[in-house]
């Protein structure tokens, strides 16, 4: 009722064009916020309900306009969280947020004297979710920190981090002591708390901006990209014990009154042994830890409960004397070890993009900008800004020089290191909270973070430039390999890539998209992490030299099932009943008007088709695309619609046909109709002519809703939406038709596949068993072998169906030979017969004809079973049999003569 009554106010209102649904909504939420205020009288006392109503209002606004505030410094090419500062002093008490406006006589962010809490100019209850926001993002910065990373490039990486943190801490004190007088109105000594905190203040770095130009422009995975992440975490640790031990002192000096060293050596002594023993605890648990969160087996749970735990050592550690933010990061940093990492980030990424904005937008609603504009306020800031940015790259980049870098390298470095955000922004908080820090020096650091942020990304990018090397000797790469796979086309490689996911998944791996636009997927199986990444035809494995037989394996067995899927597909299709089914969904269509018409657009109407052949109605409609501009590439967007005419024919029934193709000549999903009333032959599946052409273009390299278009087109066009569009003599009546029909949007429920997953990583032992182990078959042919190595299972009950197990095998055959080269085959199969997995083990030294790869006979015989539905290693079983018959592997099976000493040969034992 209220938004209809709204609605007609603001449609008589006089004005050039009625009130957009953006502000409409504004002036809903001010007038809903007036009406219930108007009745709360100035002085009285506040009550829970106002305050928890004022808590949801203003968390509503901030949401709101950080969202505004980052798409704004985004699209300006800067960075979204300054956006997100620079909202919270504009809407913050300062400023907006203390103009009275008609229900709030003080202010929408106004705080009464008698909820205030010490010099914090924010509700108690929106600087709590501040505090609680802080802790998501300290640990999912732990999270993030890649130990494996830091220990590879350890020397640099240290000599970077610990150059950067000492340089910035001692120039940021003395900087704080220098203007103490201006500042504080006295002289303050090095160890006083003000001093102190601006010291540490100064250390902490922002990588998260650095990351994301260096991704951009691929250097990541440089020499100094990888020693800027690896400083960083060098950087967040050793900002940690700072903070930690300048509690310390603090605490010792507020408690004596004086600077009593013993004392304060003592609490930094136990404030630094308490985080090294936590983290350490942390780190040699992660495993077991990680066990337990997966008990709950649900991943969204998983997530929330490690939450939960980061939490509660925040807590911890908070009453220990130290900050909520350092358990925080240690819950994070224990936790990052351990595969559940890609897990928990995904699934608290929500709670990210809510809690994280607020946070940004509150402290810049902590800066009064009154003070911040004084003259001596403005120039410490200056002052403070320059020689933080200074102390960074001369720290970071200096020692860089001693750990193979040239000058541009270490310039590149140091620059690196320069943003400032969150972890700045949150030791701020700590001390202004504490009332450590006045809103002077907060001021300040808002200041600081601002400018650091706004002049690193130009700085980097500039540094970047060019080709030239930032080392003076090429560095190795850590022992990883690139592993390329090339298939015929981007299609086939795309399917390979799914079939992989379900095989590493079954093989109880996590599987996460990395980045969806550049195809790049992370599996994690506790400390095992591989990478790879679709590029075109290939698909790349960056992996460890152990993990080649194991990828080898999978791409192996990827390939049959793909291969065994394609001859399946060769059967005949009933192509017109799928059609059928596709042009026969029954569906409202009034609903989803406005799906249709975003990609409807007038100039790219045909109510009449010159072209007289299926070549030459594509042509035209294509011809259409590109002469108003929709096309990047013409001959790209031609190639890829007549290639899908080449796979079957677009042509439906009813006189429709739907021609389309992916190709990165469009940036999103474009739509041309024609209409052809004499009709063409288009091959349609019911043999009729078409005189309804819908050509469809999506970009191949990012998402786009091709399929839901192409639904909602085949479900516009029934009997009446047909006859419509047929009897429309121009362009605006086949728009009017269009855009007047809608499909039905349909929910697909999702069920999650439990998993069961192994805290021990598997052996070969724990598969094999001595009475399986046959060191002289008699068969003298593949079948033979076969059937005596079936034989030997069915022997020992493992096999419910011998018959069962025999066509499993034989099926998988025919698929794919699994002789594999060096005489080794390896006949396998998955069946419901058994009910794990089971392996039995033979030689012929003579060898026999088997289909080898290489066309040599084969000599070892490794044949097992796997059941379908449970979760079992098979994959990474068959990479260690790879393993254990390596060259030295199979001449030791091939003397052994007794079943102990091929059980010897094999597990090397």
């Amino acid at each position: 009722m209220l938004w209809r009554f709204l609605k007609r106010i603001s449609n008589s209102l006089p004005v050039a064009r009625p009130i957009g649904k953006v502000r409409l909504l504004l002036l809903t939420t001010l007038l809903v916020s007036s009406m219930a205020l108007a009745s709360d009288a100035p002085g009285e006392m506040v009550s829970m309900t106002h305050r928890m109503m004022m808590l949801a209002m203003q968390l509503g606004v901030i949401v709101i306009t950080a969202r505004f505030g980052n798409i704004l410094f985004t699209r300006l090419k800067l960075p979204g969280v300054v956006g997100e500062l620079m909202t919270g002093v504009a809407i913050g008490p300062y400023v907006l947020g203390g103009i009275p406006i008609p229900g709030f006589p003080h202010g929408l962010f106004h705080v009464s004297e008698s909820v205030a809490v010490g010099n914090i100019p924010v509700s108690p209850e929106l600087y709590g979710i501040c505090a609680v926001a802080s802790i998501v993002l300290l640990f999912l910065v732990g999270l993030e920190t890649d130990i494996g990373l830091f220990m590879r490039y350890s020397l640099a990486g240290s000599l970077v981090g610990i150059g950067g943190v000492v340089v910035t801490f001692l120039l940021g004190d003395l900087m704080a002591m220098m203007f103490s007088p201006m500042l504080f109105d006295e002289q303050l000594g090095f160890f006083d708390a003000p001093c102190l905190f601006l010291g540490i203040i100064s250390t902490a770095t922002s990588v998260g901006i650095t990351a994301r130009i260096l991704s951009e422009r691929h250097k990541l995975d440089s020499p100094e990209g990888v020693t800027i992440l690896a400083g960083a975490v060098i950087d967040d640790v050793l900002g940690m014990i700072l903070l930690a031990i300048g509690m310390g002192i603090i605490a010792a000096s507020e408690a004596s009154g004086v600077i009593d060293w013993g004392h304060i050596r003592l609490i930094a002594f136990k404030a630094v042994s308490v985080w090294l023993a936590a983290t350490a605890i942390g780190l040699l648990a992660a495993l077991k830890i990680s066990g337990m969160l997966k008990a709950f087996h649900n991943r969204s749970v998983i997530a929330v409960m490690a939450l939960g735990l980061a939490m509660i050592l925040a807590g911890l550690f908070e009453e220990a004397g130290l900050a909520m933010i350092i358990g925080a990061y240690v819950m994070g940093l224990t936790l990052s070890r351990t595969d559940l990492s890609q897990v928990i980030q995904e699934k608290l990424h929500p709670l990210y993009v809510f809690l994280v904005p607020v946070f940004f937008t509150v402290m810049g609603m902590l800066v009064d900008i009154r003070v911040l504009a004084s003259k001596e306020v403005l120039l410490f800031g200056m002052l403070y800004t320059v020689v933080a940015a200074l102390a960074k790259i001369v720290g970071c980049g200096v020692p860089a020089l001693f750990a193979n870098f040239n000058m541009r390298g270490a310039l590149r470095i140091g620059a690196g290191m320069l943003p400032r955000g969150e972890v700045t922004l949150i030791i701020a908080g700590v001390g202004l909270a504490a009332g450590l820090l006045n809103p002077k020096i907060f001021g300040v650091v808002v200041f600081m973070t601002f400018c650091a942020a706004l002049l690193a990304p130009p700085t980097l990018v500039h540094l970047f430039k060019g080709t030239e090397s930032g080392v003076r000797r090429p560095v190795d790469d850590g022992g990883s390999t690139e592993l390329v796979f090339a298939f015929p086309s981007f299609m086939t490689a795309e399917l390979l890539v799914g079939k992989l996911m379900s095989a590493f998944e079954d093989e109880g791996f996590f599987v996460h998209t990395i980045s969806r636009d550049e195809r790049l997927y992370q599996l994690r199986k506790e400390e095992t992490v591989i990478g790879f990444q679709h590029r075109d035809a290939d698909i790349v494995f960056d992996v460890k030299a152990p993990q080649v037989p194991f990828v080898n394996t999978a791409m192996v067995e990827a390939v049959a099932e793909l291969e065994r899927t394609i001859r399946e597909l060769r059967k005949p299709l009933d192509l017109a009943a799928l059609s059928r089914r596709v042009q026969s969904s029954e569906a409202a269509v009034q609903p989803a008007a406005a799906r249709l018409r975003a990609n409807l657009h007038r100039e790219l109407l045909i109510a009449d088709l010159k072209g007289n052949t299926k070549e030459a109605v594509i042509e035209e409609l294509l011809d259409t695309l590109d002469r108003h501009g929709y096309l990047k590439d013409a001959a790209d967007a031609r190639r890829a619609v007549f290639a899908r005419e080449e796979n079957m024919s677009t042509g439906m029934q009813f006189g429709i046909a739907i021609p389309h193709g992916r190709t990165d000549a469009v940036d999103s999903l474009v739509c041309a109709i024609g209409i052809k009333p004499d009709g063409v032959d288009f091959d349609a599946v019911d043999g009729r002519p078409s005189r309804i052409f819908v050509l469809t273009l999506s970009p191949q390299s990012s998402a786009a809703p091709h399929m839901q278009f192409m639904s909602m087109v085949s479900q516009i066009l029934n009997v009446q939406g047909r006859r419509a569009l047929l009897g429309c003599d121009d362009e605006d009546e086949m728009y009017a038709v269009l855009s007047g029909a809608t499909t039905p949007s349909k929910r697909l429920s999702v069920m999650e596949m439990v998993k069961l997953r192994k805290d021990r990583r598997p052996a070969l032992s724990d598969f094999l068993r001595r009475d399986l182990l046959i060191p002289d078959l008699q068969g003298e042919t593949k079948d033979a072998v076969i059937e005596e190595l079936l034989n030997a299972l069915n022997a020992t009950g493992a096999i419910a169906s011998l018959d069962e197990a025999r066509a499993a095998i034989v099926a998988r055959e025919a698929q794919m030979s699994t002789g594999m080269e060096h005489g080794v085959a390896i006949p396998h199969a998955r069946t419901e017969c058994v009910e794990t997995l089971i392996c039995t083990v033979g030689v012929k030294r003579d060898g026999i004809d088997f289909g080898s790869l290489d066309g040599e006979p084969s000599q070892i015989f490794v044949l097992t079973l796997t059941p379908k539905s449970a979760d079992v290693p098979h994959v990474q079983f068959m990479a260690m049999v790879s393993r254990a018959l390596d060259e030295t592997g199979r001449e030791q099976v091939l003397k052994a003569t007794t079943p102990d000493a091929l059980w010897a040969a094999l597990t090397r034992g």
